[in-house]
Parts: C-alpha cells; sequence; structure tokens
C-alpha cells in the first residue's frame, strides 16, 4: 500500500500567496516607466495602442512626420510584432521644451506583443494621414476532450 502524503491548508496557503506575489511582480514590471525614446540609436517610441475584439487584433500606431514607403512591419515571432518608419524631418529634444537632453531623432521604433494568439500571414494594414492600422485575424485555438 502507498500512502499519500496530505498537505496542509497552510501550504496551500503559501503556495497561494507565492503564486500571487509572483504575478504581482510581472504586473509591475509592465508598469514601470522607461523613457520613450533611445537617443545612441536616434530613434523614438510612437504612441500605440492595441484593441481586441472577438475576431480580430487591431493595432494602432501614431506615426507623425513618416515618409509611408519607409514603414516596415515585421512579426518577429507568432506574438511579437516590429514597427519602424523613417521621419520626414528630424526632431530635436527643444521642441519638445526638453532643453537638459540634447539629440535628435529621425526613426520611430516599437516593438508590440499581441496579448492573444494571431495569424501573423493574414496581416492588413492601413495608413492614412500619420495613423498606422494593423488588422490580425484572431486564432481560436479550442480543444475538445473526445472521451
Amino acid at each position: 500500500m502507498t500512502e499519500k502524503k496530505r498537505r496542509s491548508i497552510f501550504d496551500i496557503i503559501d503556495n497561494y500567496f507565492e503564486s500571487l506575489e509572483e504575478w504581482a511582480e510581472r504586473i509591475m514590471e509592465g508598469l514601470i516607466d522607461k523613457p520613450s525614446w533611445n537617443q545612441k540609436a536616434c530613434t523614438m517610441e510612437p504612441l500605440r495602442n492595441i484593441m481586441i475584439t472577438p475576431t480580430e487584433v487591431i493595432v494602432t500606431v501614431d506615426l507623425p512626420y513618416t515618409k509611408e514607403d519607409t514603414i516596415k512591419i515585421k512579426p518577429i515571432d507568432n506574438r511579437t510584432i516590429e514597427i519602424t518608419a523613417k521621419m520626414k524631418r528630424k526632431i530635436r529634444f527643444d521642441e519638445f521644451g526638453i532643453i537638459h537632453h540634447k539629440g535628435e531623432f529621425e526613426t520611430l521604433h516599437c516593438q508590440t506583443r499581441i496579448p492573444v494568439p494571431v495569424y501573423m500571414d493574414k496581416m492588413e494594414v492601413h495608413f492614412k494621414k500619420g495613423i498606422l492600422e494593423i488588422r490580425l485575424p484572431r486564432k481560436h485555438e479550442y480543444t475538445i476532450p473526445v472521451e
């Protein structure tokens, strides 16, 4: 006979709080502010939004002063896309009223993680008036147990 070791209620509570702390740390990492520019690469990170609908994911990216023919959208993996675009003119810190930093920016660059599974190969891209819209159809992965 094999005897199963029963877990105490205190072990269960400890495991619960450990997993809760790990979850809170992951959330806090995403909330920590980082600069939206890279002076060495002369790039700025554009504003972006991800909207999830039942059938698709819509990513909108604000690309002001962008040359339309320089926009590059590259899937890095099945959940991340990279967007790069050259600007029509260079922008300096002092144009934003920032005088304690020096530098110019000529490229907009960002990596965006898509939170749900999508079909990257069926991507639709539209660019109008400085706004890039990327539509990605969602994958609906269901597993139905067969008895």
